[in-house]
């Protein structure tokens, strides 16, 4: 997602834009599942050397735009309904609507656990919501020996209110996870952990008004800047992380029923 490869930078209207035609847009995506009102498609084979992109869109009944923006900005109600996190945290800020964070996910065996450092940034326009992130590198967050450092090359989300309490949610995603894996075996598992991650995120939704009621309701950070205690980081502590600057761990013992067992959401 970084221009030239090379250079960090926030997002832009531009790259919001963009980001927006990719979810909306039908033309070069393969349909790879539609049921019980959630569509996952892929663009590029899925046999390829190289991962995919994935995306996926799901209607939420009963959940504002706004409900849903919260939840997936909200890192203290995320220990509640992301079952595979191990740990997240925000380390610093960079503007007003972008920041740099931490996430690592617990990955089934025989397979090390994962982590990512990510530049995100959001923009609210009108009743609509993005969220989008890259993988960055930070002095202080190198590479642990005890997880594999994965690249998330560009996620994000787009909400979409969708009448009167109701809204649709797109997540598209194209993440590196490192390793040994071979890529068929990440595009193939990919297509069918999408459709459980999003229903993850809609039962969340759900459940997150009476939740936030009773955990500091008024503290929304990412809707009131003020609030935002974050250290500041500037953008040359920065550098893009490369997946093929990263270490490729030996994971061969791996087989694709092992992976198919995980419901992942990055």
């Amino acid at each position: 997602m970084s221009r030239g490869g090379e250079m960090v930078y926030i997002p832009d209207d531009s790259d919001f834009s963009s980001f927006r035609d990719q979810c909306e847009s039908l033309e070069g995506w393969h349909c790879r599942y539609n049921k019980a009102g959630v569509t996952v498609w892929s663009q590029g084979q899925e046999e390829s050397c190289t991962v995919q992109k994935i995306k996926t869109r799901i209607s939420c009944k009963d959940v504002p735009a706004e409900t849903l923006y919260d939840v997936l900005h909200d890192t203290r109600y995320r220990k509640k309904w992301d079952s595979n996190m191990i740990e997240t945290y925000d380390i610093g800020r960079l503007t007003v609507n972008a920041d740099v964070g931490y996430y690592s996910w617990k990955c089934p065996s025989p397979l090390k656990n994962r982590d990512f450092v990510t530049l995100r940034s959001w923009l609210p326009l009108g009743n609509d919501y993005m969220i989008i992130n890259y993988s960055v590198k930070h002095p202080k967050y190198p590479p642990r020996k005890d997880f594999v450092r994965a690249v998330s090359l560009q996620t994000g989300y787009l909400i979409k209110a969708n009448g009167d309490g109701a809204c649709i949610l797109y997540y598209l995603t194209q993440v590196d996870p490192r390793g040994s894996l071979p890529k068929w075996v990440v595009n193939r598992v990919s297509q069918f952990v999408a459709p459980k991650a999003m229903k993850k995120i809609y039962k969340a939704g759900l459940k997150y008004p009476e939740w936030k009621r009773r955990h500091d309701p008024e503290y929304k950070p990412w809707v009131y800047p003020e609030q935002n205690t974050l250290p500041s980081v500037s953008l040359a502590e920065l550098s893009v992380q490369h997946a093929d600057s990263l270490e490729n761990i030996d994971e061969t013992g791996l087989s694709e029923e092992h992976l198919s067992t995980s419901d992942h959401e990055a």
